[in-house]
């Protein structure tokens, strides 16, 4: 009896006789700051640091932007006024056209009203500049144009204003001078006209030209005072011509 009961303890005990050891709890996961790899953040955070990543990417591409439409805008005002600036130009002599003249004759004008002064306007007509277009083409022509233009710009002073109006017409604005002296100003400029040369092909072209004054009186006469000029052009000029004939 004593065999079987002890065979049952031992059964019980072990085989080895020790004690049966108590089962093993679950183990707890790893903690992600035990193990070394740093905190995890959760799907709100991911989220804001992505939209704060593309927020400065979009902030980027808008300044970039900003500074190419400011360098555009910038050239294209650079570009606007060299083309008002030629707009009132003659592109052929370079000197003042109608349009920047009677501009200019304004400015002029409203300057003396106010400060003092006095303007005459000289209106000068090429002759004889037809028959050089004829029979040496335009190409001649232009060539006289520009010499012409150099003559008046070198015969006057650097206050008074040269424009070509059109065609073969010429404007000088004189300050300060009497009627006599812009008279015999107008006469010293047809000489100067008719005393140039210009080389052409084994020869030389000569042209003439006259002249008339107006004084400018009122800043709203501009107008008027060119019409008085020119009238007084074809004067002269139809005199010259009777004197010629």
């Amino acid at each position: 009896m004593r065999g079987k009961t002890a065979g049952r303890q031992m059964r019980r005990t072990g085989s080895a006789g020790g004690k049966t050891a108590p089962p093993r709890a679950p183990e707890e996961p790893s903690s992600p700051v035990a193990s070394g790899a740093g905190p995890v953040r959760s799907q709100p955070g991911r989220l804001a640091d992505e939209a704060d990543r593309l927020g400065a990417g979009v902030a980027t591409k808008l300044a970039r932007e900003v500074a190419r439409l400011e360098s555009e805008l910038a050239a294209m005002r650079d570009r606007l006024a060299e083309l008002e600036a030629h707009a009132d130009r003659d592109p052929l002599t370079g000197l003042l056209n109608r349009r920047g003249f009677e501009r200019e004759l304004s400015r002029a004008s409203a300057h003396v009203q106010r400060y003092g002064g006095r303007l005459v306007l000289v209106y000068l007509d090429l002759d004889g500049f037809k028959p050089i277009n004829d029979t040496h083409g335009h190409a001649a022509g232009d060539a006289v144009l520009q010499t012409v233009a150099a003559v008046l710009q070198g015969h006057v002073r650097a206050s008074d204003l040269v424009a070509r109006l059109g065609g073969d017409e010429f404007a000088v604005l004189l300050w300060n001078l009497a009627d006599a002296d812009a008279q015999a100003k107008a006469t010293v400029l047809e000489a100067m006209i008719a005393a140039a040369r210009v080389p052409w092909g084994e020869g030389e072209i000569a042209v003439g030209a006259s002249a008339g004054t107006a004084a400018l009186t009122a800043p709203e006469a501009v107008a008027e005072a060119l019409a008085r000029a020119d009238a007084a052009m074809y004067t002269r000029k139809r005199r010259r011509a009777g004197r010629s004939g």
